[in-house]
């Protein structure tokens, strides 16, 4: 089997999409496979030689003189390469491989990852749609993509080729007790609500320090209003960082208060380094979290319920250890090698029945 990789660049930025796709590709490479990735290109590049993936140039920036050029660029690609599987991970990617297949023999894999986009609608062009959690499938199907399309793989990061075995990190020396999150600097991944929640309990909690780690579009905004607070010199902005494991080590409370979520990546990894968890009841959370057993569920763009949840965790040690030990249990699941064999079964439906079935 021969599988092309679509994605806008392979950049080291902690983006989930790229990462989830580096992932799937290194192992299936190492499978045996012959893989490729087409992208606009970056850092991930010299992990994909090392694993045999080629990376073939494409720019996808969405302008119409670059998407004529595109065009005739991704038919090369497939002309040479030959792909039976094609597997889009974002949407341009979808839309060129399903407009441009005239004349080629591949079948079109997609899968959703933000289901919340307008434009994930498009990913249903696809003629399987893997959704990240049974949230995303459910939301895909009241859209209007057909139940016989849809695939659930969740996701998991645990055993990356793009990271090291856990003990081998050193964690971060800090200030303890640590509340962290890490994150896109998006509204939506709640940040400010966790912002606010520590405002609210940090006077009675005159140790605690909160570490935000990651970059975005509206760090000046979160950091506006974190020096807003009394408690600004305890709120922490820490940037991108490319092992945020050293952080999750470091980490006795993480929190994850996404509005919306589609599985939460970071969660597998917070549990793993066995960080109590507090997250928002929303979209695929629950699931990363066994339903609630590996972590405390809050109601979404709620500061007060996460605030309580946060000063009863520190309030009390027994607890916050029993959080810290629930985390860490049932993680088999989470591993990429598992997110791997459950897409490549997908991508077998297709190569053996009509892929109108």
């Amino acid at each position: 089997m021969r599988i092309l990789h679509i994605l806008n660049d392979v950049q080291e930025i902690g983006n989930g999409i790229v990462n989830v796709a580096i992932d799937l590709a290194c192992l299936q490479a190492k499978a045996g496979y012959e893989v490729a990735i087409a992208s606009a290109g970056g850092e991930y590049q010299e992990l994909m030689a090392r694993y045999g993936v080629m990376h073939c140039k494409l720019d996808q920036a969405r302008t119409p003189i670059n998407l004529l050029k595109a065009a005739p660029r991704y038919r090369a690609i497939v002309q040479e390469f030959q792909p039976d599987i094609v597997h889009a991970h974002m949407m341009t990617g979808v839309v060129l491989a399903r407009v441009l297949r005239v004349g080629f023999g591949y079948a079109l894999v997609s899968t959703v990852h933000n289901e919340f986009q307008r434009s994930a609608m498009l990913m249903g062009w696809a003629d399987r749609v893997i959704a990240v959690s049974k949230a995303v499938a459910q939301s895909m199907a009241r859209r209007g993509i057909p139940q016989n399309k849809l695939r659930v793989v969740n996701n998991g990061t645990l055993g990356s080729p793009r990271t090291r075995q856990l003990q081998e990190y050193q964690p971060m020396p800090l200030e303890r007790p640590a509340i962290a999150t890490v994150a896109g600097m998006y509204r939506r991944k709640g940040i400010a609500e966790l912002i606010e929640a520590f405002a609210q309990i940090a006077a009675d909690f005159p140790d605690a320090h909160l570490y935000l780690v990651g970059n975005g579009p509206d760090r000046a905004v979160f950091e506006a209003q974190a020096q807003s607070t009394a408690m600004s010199d305890r709120i922490h902005f820490e940037g991108f960082q490319s092992e945020p494991q050293r952080y999750l080590l470091a980490t006795d409370i993480f929190v994850l208060a996404s509005h919306r979520e589609p599985f939460g990546l970071v969660l597998s990894e917070a549990r793993e380094a066995g960080c109590a968890i507090i997250a928002s009841n929303v979209d695929g959370i629950p699931e990363a979290l066994d339903d609630g057993q590996a972590g405390i569920l809050v109601p979404p763009s709620d500061s007060q319920s996460l605030a309580a949840a946060l000063s009863q965790l520190l309030s009390d040690s027994k607890m916050l250890h029993g959080w810290k030990d629930q985390a860490q249990q049932n993680l088999e699941w989470l591993t990429t090698e598992r997110v791997n064999e459950e897409t490549l079964a997908v991508y077998r439906e297709l190569t053996t029945k009509d892929i109108s079935s």
